[in-house]
């Protein structure tokens, strides 16, 4: 497989440059594992043994997720570990009970009784990182061979190449992060899937431009669906509702609003961001996540802003939970009546059905 080049990082950091040309697809893998992942690196195909021995005394560390072989051999008994200073989490893998039971904690619990070069992958690896997505039931880990697969209720293990890119965070073996995009691409939907890729970007997990490159060569399952959504991630997306409202928008055909747009004040004072916004007509959306004692405490501050833009000549349409989960519909007339009053070029004369897929109306809604 040819490619254009390899990547290397800037003397920032934050981005990657390409470099000479590399002619198959694993030291490109390899390199856009430390791009792709916080110092990923490729793992390679070798016979394991089927299950992880005890790690050595030294190693033991009881608010981590360990095994009832390394507690006997760390000096404590069966009759401890059923005793209230310990939590069981799966089997024969405990945590000392003062740990918080957490996603990321039940991530890592597979880890304990799996071969030493399994990882957390998949939307395990999601909450370990602290990604949005949807509660999903079961763990997940991949292993590099079908005989080192996990045979546990809870825990699907995955057989991944012996390419995957891996990295370490919190303290366990888990996908890098350009990798996990195109894992997750196998068990979410296309929002939710660019609602993780905006995050990964958002949290400098990953560039974009390297995420779009990994996705590109990736052969991994379910890459394809990565491919499509990889299409629609952004930089600078500060949150999920955001990118939820911008699919929805752009599934039904309206051009593209820009992300976070920044413009300077009229009066000279100063610059405002707009969540979503097409700078041609001055029209913005934004959506409003308070709860209602913060829109109090918020109220006048946010009666100052919007008189501000409207003496900007800006239009702003300000859309919360419901206008997205219940009533998308009114949503869209909403936003294509104040975009062809004002007169945006490249408005569909009819709006792509495609959003009701993703963004079903609610009848509940309607009703009400």
């Amino acid at each position: 497989m040819n490619y254009p080049g390899a990547l290397r990082r800037t003397p920032r950091g934050a981005g990657w440059t390409h470099l000479a040309p590399v002619d198959d697809a694993r030291p490109l893998l390899a390199v856009l594992g430390h791009a792709a992942g916080m110092s990923g690196s490729v793992v390679g195909r070798r016979k394991l043994r089927p299950r992880r021995p005890p790690r050595p005394l030294a190693a033991f560390d009881r608010m981590q997720p360990f095994t009832r072989a390394e507690a006997l051999q760390a000096g404590i008994p069966d009759s401890a570990l059923r005793g209230p200073g310990f939590r069981r989490l799966m089997g024969n893998v405990y945590v000392d009970s003062a740990v918080e039971l957490t996603p990321a904690l039940a991530a890592k619990a597979p880890l304990a009784v799996a071969p030493p070069s399994a990882w957390v992958s998949h939307v395990s690896a999601a909450r370990l990182l602290g990604v949005p997505v949807p509660t999903l039931p079961g763990e997940h880990i991949s292993v590099l061979a079908k005989q080192d697969r996990l045979r546990r209720s809870g825990v699907t293990s995955h057989v991944a190449p012996g390419t995957s890119l891996v990295t370490r965070r919190g303290g366990a073996r888990i996908s890098a992060p350009a990798q996990l995009f195109v894992e997750l691409a196998s068990q979410l939907g296309l929002v939710d899937l660019v609602v993780a890729g905006d995050w990964l970007v958002r949290q400098g997990l990953v560039t974009l431009e390297v995420l779009r490159e990994f996705c590109a060569a990736s052969q991994l399952r379910a890459s394809v669906l990565a491919r499509e959504a990889v299409v629609f991630v952004r930089e600078r997306v500060d949150s999920p509702m955001e990118t939820r409202v911008r699919m929805l928008l752009v599934l039904a055909g309206l051009p593209e609003p820009v992300v976070n747009l920044k413009v300077n004040v009229g009066d000279g004072s100063g610059r405002r961001r707009y969540d979503l916004s097409w700078a041609a007509v001055k029209v913005i959306v934004e959506y409003d996540g308070r709860h209602h004692a913060e829109r109090i405490e918020q109220w006048e501050k946010d009666l100052l802003r919007r008189e501000g833009i409207d003496d900007d000549g800006w239009r702003m349409i300000v859309l919360v939970a419901k206008d997205v989960y219940s009533r998308p519909d009114r949503t869209l007339e909403r936003v294509v009546r104040v975009l062809r009053a004002r007169g945006l070029e490249g408005l569909p004369r009819h709006l792509d059905d495609s959003w009701r897929a993703h963004f079903p109306v609610r009848t509940e809604a309607m009703e009400a």
